[in-house]
């Protein structure tokens, strides 16, 4: 049987008019910014209007480890937000905006897929509403605000040896990770060594996406940290007076935006923070603006439940005040077999050994997950390949972890397929079984929060820091920063730093090369192992499959 592409489907996709979605969350015409017929912004005022009602149901989706066999995180947070609506339910969707970095380089899309999706994908995957191009424009503000500062007498005594304000380009381009400036003479500068990160990288992209509201998103931009002086006292951005330019040139991309899925059902897509070098969750306005207009709210928090997931608890819910009803794992049939041992090439072929063997990594996030008081339902995103006796064996695998699992088609039969998950996770949010609490208090000592992280999600028998970054730490912590959350950076493949490392390793160690303090978003970054903040292309990126037909429509795109 032949099944047509991603893009193929989208492309036929009814959609309804944006008010008629916006309606169903009763949401009137004179509240929505339209662009175009297809999407919109929501306004403040209306934001505003909703913030006495009663929180609807949080649900978390989040998956095992990545492989290239694909989970489809992001197609069965779509597929359960429909099948949430087919059974007569009051839901919509929040997932995050795509970066074009891993559009044109690995993935090629971040819209769901199969009769999943969320539409336009196309705008989605692409330049949308502009909302990635005014973070980057409000980063490099800051960023050319801070130069000239220096250029012009430098009366805040920066240490230029000591700013520690990056560039940022929404692309992957590893050339610019590390790069002299002001070249060229006295006219363009002061050289000094600096370096571009991946827009969603970005303190700025972090803060947005935590922000309560305009006024609290300048406040987090003035405590944003760029520099130090010679004495290591901080310069902050309010210092430069960059914060209220930032500000304006955020307040369109502060709102959140309104789109539809493939069954016309609402979705809130908003800001997009990498899971592996920031975290990884949609906005908190979109995500706490749709638990005032939904019953049932499905957002997903990217990579593995190790990353992800582990900072929508700890950063997030901590952060805005939320928590989750209920974790939806997604695990598939081939990422299991990849985990036991089987080479790509050779997933068609039904190894039921190698999916048992595999399901190890399955086990330790269904574990992860419940340390945070949440119960764990595991959605089996079905592939056409897969066997019933290896779905069977992951079924089996999950009740012997306390948990259950249960088969998901919504890739191929869209709401149909997922009706079953969806009644099962509405009954135990329904049930208010949670008993959510992050991980590590505030108060404990910051390179204890990485060490708590490292032993409970990634099981390490150790964190490797030299006494620079110890040091460090402990500075943060005189200087008041110590109640901050910490956000790991590290590879998403593996619960260790070894991104060959697949399964359920123990006995590894976590080295902490560098640790970067955010003070705008309200973090601690602690960079691990290899990890880039500036990905680069892979040998064949997908730029090169991305065209225009002859009849003028994108194509590669999924």
């Amino acid at each position: 049987m032949s099944y047509k592409s991603d893009i193929e489907i989208a492309r036929e996709a009814q959609k309804r008019p944006i008010q008629e979605i916006g309606a169903k969350l009763g949401i009137s015409s004179n509240d929505l910014v339209p662009y175009g017929h297809d999407k919109a912004k929501i306004s403040q005022s209306f934001i505003d209007s909703v913030q006495d009602r009663t929180d609807g149901k949080l649900i978390l989706v989040t998956a095992i480890n990545p492989t290239p066999a694909g989970e489809g995180k992001t197609t069965t947070t779509v597929g359960l937000g429909d099948g949430l609506n087919r059974i007569g339910k009051n839901a919509m969707v929040c997932i995050r905006e795509a970066s074009l970095g891993p559009n044109f380089g690995m993935k090629g899309g971040a819209a769901g897929g199969g009769y999943a999706q969320i539409v336009p994908m196309e705008d989605m995957n692409l330049h949308f509403t502009g909302d990635f191009h005014a973070i980057t424009s409000a980063h490099s503000l800051l960023s050319a605000m801070i130069d000239n500062h220096i250029y012009w007498g430098n009366a805040l005594e920066i240490d230029t040896r000591r700013v520690v304000w990056r560039r940022v380009v929404d692309m992957n381009d590893r050339a610019l990770r590390q790069i002299t400036a002001s070249l060229g003479g006295v006219t363009n500068g002061f050289p000094r060594e600096t370096g571009f990160d991946i827009t969603v990288a970005s303190e700025v992209m972090a803060i947005l996406c935590l922000a309560n509201n305009l006024k609290d998103l300048e406040k987090r931009l003035g405590d944003i940290i760029v520099a130090y002086r010679r004495d290591k006292t901080p310069v902050y951005c309010r210092d430069i007076e960059a914060d209220g330019a930032m500000t304006v040139l955020l307040k369109d991309a502060m709102q959140p935006n309104l789109v539809q899925t493939l069954e016309n059902n609402p979705a809130f897509v908003h800001g997009g923070p990498f899971a592996n070098i920031a975290h990884g969750c949609n906005s908190v306005i979109a995500t706490k603006t749709a638990l005032k207009v939904a019953d049932y709210v499905v957002t997903e928090a990217g990579f593995g439940a190790d990353l992800g997931a582990e900072k929508f608890m700890n950063i997030k819910c901590r952060k805005a005040g939320l928590a989750p009803s209920v974790v939806v794992l997604v695990a598939t049939v081939r990422a299991m077999k990849m985990n036991g041992g089987v080479a790509k090439a050779d997933l068609g072929a039904e190894n039921v050994e190698a999916v048992m063997s595999g399901c190890a990594n399955l086990g330790r996030h269904i574990e992860n997950m419940k340390s945070f008081g949440v119960p764990v339902v595991v959605a089996i995103n079905h592939f056409v390949t897969d066997s019933d006796a290896e779905v069977q064996a992951i079924k089996d695998f999950v009740v012997s972890q306390g948990s259950e699992a249960i088969l998901s088609r919504h890739w191929e039969l869209g709401s149909e397929g997922s009706a079953e998950l969806a009644t099962r996770v509405a009954e135990i949010a329904d049930a208010d079984m949670a008993n959510f609490a992050p991980i590590y208090p505030d108060d404990m000592p910051l390179f204890e929060k990485i060490e708590t992280i490292a032993k409970r999600i990634y099981r390490a028998d150790e964190v490797l820091a030299d006494q620079k970054i110890r040091n460090q730490l402990k500075d943060w912590e005189e200087q008041g920063y110590g109640n901050l959350p910490v956000c790991m950076a590290k590879t998403q493949y593996s619960f260790s730093t070894d991104p060959t490392l697949r399964g359920a390793p123990v006995g590894h160690s976590v080295p902490v090369r560098e640790v970067r303090l955010s003070a705008g978003a309200g973090f601690i970054v602690a960079v691990c192992g290899d990890i880039m903040t500036m990905p680069g292309l892979p040998r064949n990126p997908a730029a090169k499959s991305i065209c225009l037909n002859d009849e003028g429509e994108i194509q590669g795109l999924f």
